[in-house]
């Protein structure tokens, strides 16, 4: 997806402490920064106008704050998650729309009722690091990760209208996390019992008789709360 837009990549960040003043002061904050222009080629680009959906877990900024991993608070930052490109974006008073581009030393960014983590995590037994989405904390963390899929744009056939293109929203995947180590994808109900090395058979009971359902979210929360609550992690 080619789009149109003005972002700001950072590449040093976070030296003060708060965004309580202006968001002048938050980027002065940084050490350095260029902008650049994400443009399609040809007569064929697509803005986001072109595009039904959207890739935002939130249209709109919501105020909110971002944690470093020094403990570096930022509070009053507008911010949404785009989900399609995994980033966090900001918008300074200037209406500037910017992206937290160091995402490494970032440990929390919460606005509205969302709190999310940047963590490293485990797919096709490659390790690769993005944001999730914190449904539940603890020894163990539950994640949330949502997907959003872009659907290129289709020409009319015989008995076929064409198609727009757009972001079609999918059902979030589930990461659970265990101390430092990386999220690993919650895939079937034995995948979900390897998640946890120590207390299996624990586990495996507790998931059994609650008839644990790996693709729902209040289910998976009770386990992890159940995991959690145990006393002698062996």
């Amino acid at each position: 997806m080619k789009t149109i837009v003005l972002t700001i990549f950072i590449t040093f960040i976070f030296a003060g402490t708060s965004f309580a003043q202006t968001s002048t002061d938050f980027i002065k904050a940084m050490d350095s920064y260029r902008s650049t222009k994400l443009i399609g080629g040809g007569l064929n680009a697509l803005t986001e106008k072109d595009i039904e959906g959207s890739p935002y877990l939130n249209n709109d900024f919501i105020s909110g704050k971002v944690i470093t991993t020094t403990n570096t608070e930022y509070v009053d930052i507008p911010l949404r998650f785009n989900i399609y490109n995994d980033q966090i974006e900001f918008k300074t008073e200037g209406e500037e729309i910017m992206i937290l581009a160091a995402s490494e030393i970032i440990e929390k960014i919460e606005f509205g009722e969302y709190k999310i983590f940047y963590a490293p995590y485990s797919k096709a037994k490659i390790i690769k690091r993005g944001f999730f989405i914190l449904l539940e904390g603890g020894k163990a963390d539950l994640y949330a990760k949502p997907e959003i899929k872009f659907i290129e744009a289709t020409k009319p056939l015989a008995y076929q209208e064409a198609q727009p293109a757009k972001f079609n929203r999918r059902s979030d995947s589930y990461y659970i996390r265990i101390g430092i180590d990386e999220a690993k994808l919650v895939e079937n109900k034995k995948n979900l019992v390897d998640i946890f090395p120590d207390n299996k058979e624990k586990i495996e009971e507790f998931i059994k008789k609650n008839k644990t359902k790996t693709n729902d979210p209040e289910s998976l929360k009770e386990l992890v709360q159940f995991y959690n609550s145990i006393e002698n992690h062996e």
